[in-house]
């Protein structure tokens, strides 16, 4: 993972890493657009290459808090007054020698000079050098903040999680709540995808994938839900073209599955990019069915029409609309809405590892705000005795909890259930993205769901 790639091509791997965290944790790029598009310009690298780049950039940003304890902790100058390209190589170098065990700490620190020299920081490079030999020295015994008398303070550095948010969870859920959560954060998410074909093909797709080295292993916590591990490109397995399976989180399609989807039920989703939700809804309510999938820009809607183009599903229809703008000629023609709305997302930090450190606090009640806004319009699309689906993929009351009362005072509907999944807290030992959802249940004629 040095100067040279396993292809024999001069492509600095580490480089790259920096070119990443450079736009992501210097210019507040967004992490999982910038490494996707990096993977993607450096298809033609070894597999164990783009595994490197997308490993060390993750969990760099990932560890970002904790990196610069840590550093902090080992330099004289902080990591706040640094220069930002040397904050950054400094940042990727103490995460290879406090996280990546198969590389040797000699070859962090010397990477990481290498890098330095190169960018014209000639200078510094005795001062980089110094603190990550230094942190390689010391990694066994970092003072961390007590973990009794600063319980927020600790949690925070300790699992890289903003203070505040910690303390929010802290008064939510209590401690033990809150360490499963932030320690599920921070668990390798596998892909997951959900079958979209009949059974029998489906084994044979499975066979077909073991022979090419391919590992699938079963949810315990959704029937069609399958991990899959060791493909180079997903893209590239049989069966992905044409539609057999869909790329889509667990969680994502037990939400579905808390709608009660019927066949032949006329579904709408509000807000569907990329199109998951949607196109699991248009499984369950089978030829007879019809589902509208929505969303606010053509660039939204485009990513439903990819992913809908190999499903291979005929009764999906797409529209360009903005949820917050009532749409007549859709009041009361849908047995179920399904309202994913746009959230603070810190229940998917695990795979977008910037949102944390790009929210803040006065956030959230704006998007609850937003929140509230939207499920005021198309609560008005549910025929009487439908449902309403709410879901957010975060973890605050005021997004969840707090909305679902509010729109119980105000509309005539009835709380079916609800459920919260926290990342890491599956009996199974699996581990999902952080989701909250509410089934809701309209009553005949405008009158409250019945019992």
């Amino acid at each position: 993972m040095t100067n040279k790639t396993q292809t024999g091509s001069n492509i600095n791997t580490r480089e790259i890493v920096l070119q990443i965290l450079s736009e992501v944790l210097e210019k507040g790029g967004y992490s999982h657009l910038i490494i996707k598009a990096a993977l993607d310009k450096y298809a033609y690298l070894e597999k164990n290459d783009r595994a490197f780049i997308k490993r060390l950039s993750e969990g760099t940003i990932e560890q970002k808090i904790r990196l610069d304890y840590i550093i902090d902790s080992f330099s004289k100058t902080k990591t706040a007054k640094m220069k930002p390209l040397i904050r950054e190589i400094l940042r990727m170098g103490t995460y290879q020698i406090c996280f990546m065990e198969k590389i040797p700490d000699s070859a962090a620190c010397n990477e990481a000079v290498k890098l330095a020299v190169k960018h014209g920081f000639s200078s510094l490079k005795g001062f980089v050098n110094g603190v990550l030999r230094s942190i390689a020295r010391g990694k066994e015994q970092i003072d961390y903040p007590d973990p009794e008398k600063e319980t927020a303070r600790f949690d925070s550095v300790y699992y890289s999680m903003p203070q505040w948010i910690v303390s929010r969870w802290l008064k939510a859920y209590g401690e033990k709540q809150t360490e499963q959560i932030l320690q599920g954060l921070l668990q390798t998410r596998p892909v997951t995808i959900r079958r979209n074909t009949t059974q029998e093909e489906w084994n044979g797709l499975v066979e077909k994938w073991k022979e090419c080295g391919i590992q699938v292993h079963r949810s315990e916590l959704y029937a069609d839900a399958y991990e899959v591990s060791g493909f180079d490109r997903i893209e590239t397995m049989s069966g992905y073209q044409n539609g057999r399976f869909m790329i889509q989180d667990t969680g994502s399609m037990l939400i579905t599955d808390f709608a009660r989807i019927r066949p032949g039920d006329r579904v709408i989703d509000v807000c569907a990019a990329p199109g998951g939700k949607a196109l699991h809804a248009a499984f369950l309510t089978g030829e007879n069915g019809q589902v509208e999938a929505r969303d606010l820009t053509e660039y939204k809607t485009s990513l439903i029409e990819e992913n809908l183009a190999r499903s291979g599903f005929g009764n999906v229809a797409i529209k360009v609309w903005d949820a917050t703008q009532e749409d007549a000629d859709s009041i009361e023609k849908a047995d179920v809405v399904i309202a994913d709305l746009p959230c603070s997302g810190l229940g998917a930090i695990a795979r977008k590892g910037d949102i944390k450190y790009r929210l803040k606090e006065e956030d959230i009640e704006q998007i609850a705000s937003l929140q509230r806004t939207i499920l005021s319009v198309v609560q008005t699309y549910v025929k009487p005795g439908g449902i309403l689906l709410y879901s957010t993929c975060t973890l605050t009351v005021e997004e969840n909890e707090a909305n679902t009362e509010w729109f119980l005072q105000n509309f005539p509907f009835q709380l079916e259930e609800e459920q919260t999944l926290f990342p890491g807290n599956s009996h199974s030992g699996e581990t999902t993205d952080g989701f909250y959802m509410a089934r809701l249940r309209k009553g005949p004629s405008g009158q409250p769901g019945a019992e």
